[in-house]
């Protein structure tokens, strides 16, 4: 498996147009078209869309610095959080704010990752043992429209301006 990813890297790298000297080197090209070729994740992607795994579900809106994020954890027999807020993207570190709920996550262009801890004014927003710490969800949709529609287990929008 790994000769053939690097086999892939190799390939793809190869007659790709270098738009500065920097992209010029080998590694540069190989990076980019890894990047194209989708084999590893653009750390410059939107972060606005919807992203997913299992049961937990996130929602980002906005292009701007400052966008809103919305969660979702259900587990089901009232183990679920849901929350509403805003995020603020730094290169790949993110800074969540569901009201007095305020922790760092990380995004990788392709994931959403939450702390494995969070602060005790998470809690408020969970029932039961569910909890948003270590939430990790995988990229669904770049789409806005789609990430503006989930909602709460009680039917709440949570990515509604």
């Amino acid at each position: 498996m790994k000769r053939v990813v690097l086999l892939a890297l190799m390939l793809g790298g190869c007659g790709r147009e270098p738009t500065t000297a920097v992209a010029d080197s080998a590694g540069a090209r190989l990076e980019a078209a890894a990047e194209t070729a989708g084999i590893v994740p653009d750390p410059k992607a939107p972060l606005q869309g919807s992203w997913a795994r299992d049961t937990d579900r996130v929602c980002v809106v906005g292009t701007e610095k400052t966008s809103r994020i919305g969660v979702s954890v259900d587990y089901g027999e009232d183990q679920a959080c849901a929350g509403s807020g805003t995020v603020e993207r730094s290169g790949d570190a993110l800074k969540l704010a569901f009201g007095a709920c305020k922790f760092d996550a990380r995004f990788d262009g392709d994931r959403i990752v939450f702390p494995a801890e969070v602060p005790e004014a998470c809690e408020s927003l969970c029932t039961g043992r569910a909890s948003l710490a270590a939430l990790t969800v995988d990229r669904q949709s770049e789409s806005r429209s789609e990430a503006a529609t989930l909602r709460s287990t009680k039917g709440k929008l949570l990515c509604d301006n």
